[in-house]
């Protein structure tokens, strides 16, 4: 059964840091180009961040970068958002997706709140 777990999320004041962590299996995650995407209240998903299968290339919304490191253990089989300087603008739910080219799978989310 192929699953993907977010964790890491919850409530923490502007200027604050989060890291998110995404745990895969029922795949061969070393092969998955790993993203993560959000949704925040009212609006439609939003890309976030990618890193390349073997975690040597990633990218960012303009709006994250300098703020957020993507990174992955393939050894673990997870990946990791490191969410810093964190704006209220931020609040959303976060989506962890898999791509294998023929397979795509999601995460059921985790929720990120930032608020003083």
């Amino acid at each position: 059964e192929v699953q993907l777990v977010e964790s890491g999320g919850g409530l923490v004041q502007p200027g604050g840091s989060l890291r998110l962590s995404c745990a895969a299996s029922g795949f061969t995650f070393s092969s998955a180009t790993m993203t993560w995407v959000r949704q925040a209240p009212g609006k439609g998903l939003e890309w976030v961040s990618t890193i390349t299968s073997g975690g040597d290339t990633t990218s960012y919304v303009d709006s994250v970068k300098g703020r957020f490191t993507l990174s992955r253990d393939n050894r673990k089989n997870t990946v990791y958002l490191q969410m810093n300087r964190l704006k209220p603008e931020d609040t959303a739910v976060y989506y962890c997706n898999a791509d294998l080219e023929d397979y795509e799978y999601w995460g059921q989310g985790t929720q990120v709140t930032v608020s003083s």
